[in-house]
């Protein structure tokens, strides 16, 4: 099974640049098309917040019709830049979405099982997970012993940029750990937010973030609380689950990168 994951999208309205020059809606396309062009293809994409910039009704609009090509269902969660009722009122037939409150599911159909988690602070840059959120992932952790993944937006543990380790998953961290390792049969929890991959040990399992589909943030290691972006390939991650001949699995993790490169090239001449 093939999983895509998209993060960090930021689309304006239709035509609107990103801070005036990044055209974020021309790199979801091209994004769309590679996921669609992908062989084998992926079974779902996972969509890990900050969809649009603003949150507002006409980059929804945006969202929906450069999504509206993918050959494959998508399961989106927002980010500190989304608005929840804006999502849900843009993608109605996504009737996974609550009705109401906190965007947190389960997709119960695919080999791994699949569990969203919302991190939004309405207004906030950081993330949270309140009791009202964690007592509802305690409770469909205690559901399953299936092998679980795990998808948020904000990373719950140190990136090593300071910016935006300030504003990571900033309250509940602590308690999710805990019932990650009490469970144990959490094989990945996927992130997004800080627009660069990065893969951690933590909480007993593997911890990764998915690159942008536009600009990423300049890796800067120093430790100082300035953030910028560097215009590096955008990207996606896709996470692949492989059964074992004794009927154990296990998640790889690849970086795409969506462009047009030269290749494939054998590594030898012939």
């Amino acid at each position: 099974m093939l999983i895509a994951q998209i993060s960090d999208m930021h689309l304006k309205g239709e035509g609107e640049l990103l801070y005036g020059r990044i055209d974020t809606t021309s790199f979801l396309e091209r994004a769309v098309a590679h996921v669609n062009a992908l062989d084998p293809r992926p079974e779902v994409v996972l969509a890990t917040g900050d969809l649009v910039n603003d949150g507002g009704p006409e980059q929804y609009a945006n969202l929906r019709r450069v999504l509206a090509p993918l050959k494959m269902p998508v399961f989106m969660i927002p980010g500190n830049h989304d608005a929840r009722d804006a999502m849900r009122q843009a993608f109605p037939e996504h009737d996974y979405l609550p009705a109401d409150g906190f965007l947190q599911y389960t997709v119960e159909d695919l080999p791994v099982r699949l569990i969203a988690l919302d991190t939004l602070v309405e207004g906030e840059g950081h993330g949270e997970l309140c009791d009202v959120r964690l007592d509802w992932l305690e409770a469909r952790l205690a559901e399953s012993d299936r092998p679980t993944l795990l998808f948020m937006h904000h990373p719950p543990f140190e990136c090593g940029i300071a910016y935006l380790d300030n504003a990571r998953l900033n309250k509940g961290g602590q308690r999710l750990s805990e019932l990650v390792r009490a469970h144990g049969n959490v094989e990945r929890v996927m992130c997004g937010h800080v627009h660069r991959s990065v893969q951690v040990r933590w909480a007993g399992t593997m911890a990764s973030i998915a690159p942008s589909t536009a600009h990423q943030a300049t890796l800067d290691l120093r430790p100082v609380d300035t953030l910028s972006m560097m215009m590096e390939p955008p990207g996606i991650a896709l996470h692949q689950w492989r059964e074992g001949p004794d009927g154990v699995g296990g998640l790889v993790t690849h970086v795409s990168y969506v462009g047009n490169y030269d290749g494939p090239q054998p590594f030898r001449a012939m």
